[in-house]
């Protein structure tokens, strides 16, 4: 009995980008879980992971960062050209940095999410003490301390997490990808 072939998916990047703290890989994770239970075929790049493994021997300088978003951009059009959804959470705190993705993709292969949460909250946050090193001079080039993030001026979904369940910030990812066809309409949200 031949086997049934599944409807080929449509292939883009959810580049996520915010401060340390903002909770960019806690709603990758939770939109790449929904994807998987509609048979999706992803791939969740994380900047921390990313960080120990592709790209180890960077440091947190402007051009070290500049190669490391360049190297996950590029694995991340590598995925998409295979016919993957790709999220991708990195602080990515440059315009530059993010154009340079924006770049590396076709018209409709990448959704720009800022998820937006205020510096207090994120430092409150500090689940790896990054922001308590970077204070004491431990860290340099700390994104938010002694280094500036660039707030993105048109990203296609910017969520404000404030006030918001992390169901409620994956609603909106999925009521974007549902209302310009990247997904399926048989995809249900959380209620």
């Amino acid at each position: 009995m031949p086997k049934k072939l599944t409807p080929q998916q449509k292939s883009f990047v959810i580049w996520l980008t915010g401060l340390s703290g903002a909770g960019k890989s806690i709603l990758a994770q939770a939109v790449n879980d929904i994807l998987i239970t509609q048979h999706k075929k992803t791939h969740l790049l994380d900047g921390d992971i990313v960080r120990k493994n592709l790209c180890a021997d960077l440091t947190f300088s402007d051009a070290d960062r500049t190669e490391n978003i360049s190297r996950v951009s590029k694995l991340a059009k590598t995925l998409i050209d295979d016919g993957s959804i790709v999220l991708a959470a990195l602080i990515s705190p440059k315009h530059h940095h993010r154009q340079l993705v924006r770049d590396q993709f076709k018209l409709g292969e990448f959704i720009e999410v800022y998820v937006d949460t205020a510096f207090e909250v994120c430092e409150k946050r500090d689940v790896k003490g990054l922001y308590k090193k970077a204070r004491k001079g431990e860290l340099i080039n700390f994104t938010g301390i002694d280094s500036s993030y660039e707030v993105p001026m048109s990203p296609e979904i910017h969520i404000k997490t404030e006030n918001k369940s992390i169901d409620a910030c994956v609603n909106q990812v999925m009521t974007y990808l549902l209302a310009h066809d990247y997904i399926d309409d048989d995809v249900s949200l959380i209620s």
